[in-house]
């Protein structure tokens, strides 16, 4: 028998944010500070991410062990966060944890893009049983996450080139998941124009 089990909200919170949330509290907290270490000067920023990393790594071990399974999604967020977070860390430069948004919205974008070249309903595969949709929702909805991903690539690249450590840190932690509400609040009108039948309402 099985002991794995559903999340609770409360876990599922803390598990998705707080990694995040940390690394905003930490960079926030020695912004203005270096700190030396094993003969070295870090600055607030690589503190931070050597708080995230373990940190990610940890709620992800969590998630599979009370989950027993971990998204794609997850998965590849996972690995860019190791490597890239690790090399921030090795070679005391925060342009690689700044490079990594970039990098995980192009490679959602491609997978996405892969999706539709092969007319695989991968996004549906993931998000499908949460919000049910016909296939031509969810191509739209593809679509237009596509734009969303390689939009955010984007706007990362020019922020954390033009801006400060502080702007950068602000968008990653909390314009970053503004963005993300607003698009799926816009997109509410094609998912209800294109969601399934629910089985309550079948059986009416």
């Amino acid at each position: 028998m099985s002991d794995h089990r559903p999340l609770s909200p409360g876990l599922r919170g803390v598990l998705d944010y707080g990694p995040l949330a940390a690394f905003l509290a930490v960079f926030l907290l020695l912004r203005h500070q270096t700190v030396h270490w094993g003969g070295a000067d870090y600055p607030g920023m690589i503190v931070a991410t050597l708080v995230f990393v373990p940190l990610t790594i940890l709620a992800n071990a969590v998630l599979w062990l009370r989950t027993g399974r971990l998204s794609a999604l997850q998965l590849i967020t996972l690995v860019v966060v190791v490597v890239f977070g690790g090399l921030t860390v090795w070679l005391n430069d925060p342009r690689f944890i700044k490079m990594k948004p970039t990098i995980i919205y192009l490679l959602l974008a491609g997978l996405l893009g892969l999706g539709l070249a092969l007319r695989r309903n991968w996004l549906g595969l993931v998000l499908g049983e949460v919000v049910p949709m016909t296939a031509e929702g969810w191509r739209r909805l593809t679509v237009r996450m596509m734009g969303l991903f390689l939009a955010l690539a984007l706007l990362n690249e020019v922020i954390r080139r033009t801006q400060s450590d502080t702007t950068w840190v602000l968008f990653k932690t909390v314009g970053l998941m503004a963005l993300t509400f607003v698009f799926l609040m816009a997109n509410m009108p094609l998912i209800r124009r294109h969601a399934l039948p629910q089985d309550d309402d079948r059986r009416r």
